[in-house]
């Protein structure tokens, strides 16, 4: 018998550490050893301190040594050090971007193996950073054999993967379809209603500015028999919860706070519609557009420059709305609300797309076989 397959998966953090792209690093490394392949995971430790050698639900994850965080970016001499270490006896390195440090790691690495990125996204907000970041970034551009983006919104909206189509390979986020349908029904959000005829409308993410919580409040000021619940915490939620006094909606928002996975599940079952009202394209993807899809609902996403309009299809499997206009996001509200017939239809195809388009384990198949060609 040959050897294993080896592949170190390289991100900027790990489970337990909460964020979309630490559930697709996770989903990567435990997945990718049913076809036989060897995984080390490395990241950087969350916090200072130093290094420490972990096994995670099977996966052997190294968390190196940090002197803290800078830019949003963690700031390891060590990290370097094990990047040139575990490469040279990987066959192939998988990073996950935005993550400077890995680029820098790779070009002092020497390694000359295969290299594939992830691109999850632009970096929107850090301007200085940019500066200084960007002839790394463009090394591992140059340097990679395969660029990863979960949609061609990716490809087309991007400041920079646009001079590199033709190493692009479109590979979708996925979810665990019958995970999530296998979930005990439970009146999760109803039986928290003030009118128990109210169409519940449902959010779940961090209360952050890019998330459009905001806007999707003002935008409730003009809804009609419908109620909203929003799960998640962050550094907005005093602001929303005093907006939401101030205005007296009281009655039709009710703030849910952090909910564990078998909770967040039974509220996505349990809504009548899901609404993603994020405003700048730092919201690359939408996840939890997938995850309240499965359970048949039709999504409310708006028209930003990103992969989030190509999740969840207008007229499809929901609607799409312009960002940061509470007008337009009541009304395509009010519609599926007054409209019974059209959002289940919408939430039928939604449960459609996801089971055939967004499979996790067709999507690690795909991952495996363009990693080990």
């Amino acid at each position: 018998m040959g050897r294993e397959f080896s592949v170190l998966e390289v991100n900027k953090a790990y489970y337990p550490h909460i964020g979309g792209i630490e559930s697709l690093v996770r989903q990567y490394s435990e997945e990718l050893g049913q076809f036989g392949v060897q995984v080390r995971t490395l990241v950087c430790r969350d916090g200072r301190g130093g290094t420490i050698h972990d096994q995670v639900n099977g996966v052997k994850v190294t968390r190196a040594g940090s002197l803290g965080t800078y830019f949003s970016c963690p700031l390891s001499l060590s990290f370097i050090r094990l990047f040139r270490k575990m490469a040279k006896n990987a066959d192939a390195v998988h990073i996950n971007v935005p993550f400077p440090l890995a680029d820098a790691a790779l070009l002092l690495s020497g390694y000359k193996g295969k290299v594939a990125v992830s691109w999850h996204s632009d970096i929107v907000k850090q301007k200085k950073l940019m500066l200084f970041y960007r002839p790394f970034m463009m090394y591992l551009l140059r340097r990679a054999d395969i660029i990863f983006t979960a949609t061609q919104g990716h490809i087309d909206n991007s400041d920079v993967l646009t001079r590199f189509r033709e190493k692009c390979c479109i590979l979708p986020y996925g979810i665990d379809t019958e995970q999530y349908l296998s979930i005990e029904r439970k009146p999760f959000l109803t039986e928290r209603l003030t009118d128990k005829n109210a169409v519940k409308v449902f959010f779940t993410g961090r209360l952050v500015y890019y998330k459009g919580v905001d806007v999707l409040l003002r935008a409730f000021r003009k809804v009609k028999g419908c109620e909203l619940f929003i799960a998640g915490t962050g550094q907005l939620g005093d602001e929303l919860r005093h907006y939401v006094d101030t205005h007296e909606m009281s009655d039709k928002v009710h703030f849910l706070g952090f909910l564990p996975d078998d909770e967040l599940r039974q509220a996505y079952a349990d809504c009548d519609i899901f609404v993603l009202p994020s405003v700048v394209k730092s919201e690359a993807f939408g996840i939890v557009q997938l995850e309240a899809m499965v359970y048949g609902k039709p999504v409310i996403n708006t028209k930003l420059p990103s992969g989030v309009p190509f999740v969840s299809i207008h007229g499809e499997t929901g609607l799409t709305v312009p960002p940061s206009s509470p007008k337009t996001l009541a009304a395509a509200i009010n519609k599926l609300a007054e409209d019974r017939p059209l959002r289940e239809k919408l939430g039928r195809n939604a449960a459609v797309r996801v089971k055939r388009d967004f499979n996790e384990k067709d999507i690690i198949r795909r991952l495996y076989e363009t990693l080990a060609k």
